[in-house]
């Protein structure tokens, strides 16, 4: 299986709507009701989000005018290989994949 399965767009998009400089993005997205500062809209614009929140991806594909299939396009050579391994996606013993609960000490004064 591959291990990047996901290609993120907003770069192409923006291009294609004429915005080419990251900054492009910040008045819109003020507009939406998102602050981001520069060097957050840098980074979204530059590289695959790990994590992305809702209502920056909302407020995304309503600046683009485009759905969030736009900006995320799925490998699908990649999901193919799952499918053919027989992989069901579930995972039926976590085991090691608990988390580990935190244990919080105040400081000794």
């Amino acid at each position: 299986m591959t291990t990047k399965t996901i290609t993120w767009r907003l770069r192409t998009l923006m291009a294609e709507r004429g915005m080419f400089k990251t900054t492009d993005l910040l008045e819109p997205l003020k507009a939406e009701g998102v602050t981001l500062s520069r060097e957050q809209v840098f980074r979204l614009v530059t590289q695959t989000p790990q994590r992305l929140n809702v209502e920056v991806l909302a407020a995304l594909c309503t600046i683009l005018d485009c759905t969030p299939s736009d900006l995320l396009v799925l490998d699908q050579a990649a999901v193919r290989s799952v499918e053919a391994t027989g992989t069901s996606g579930r995972i039926e013993d976590i085991g090691d994949l608990r988390t580990v609960p935190a244990r919080i000490q105040r400081p000794k004064p």
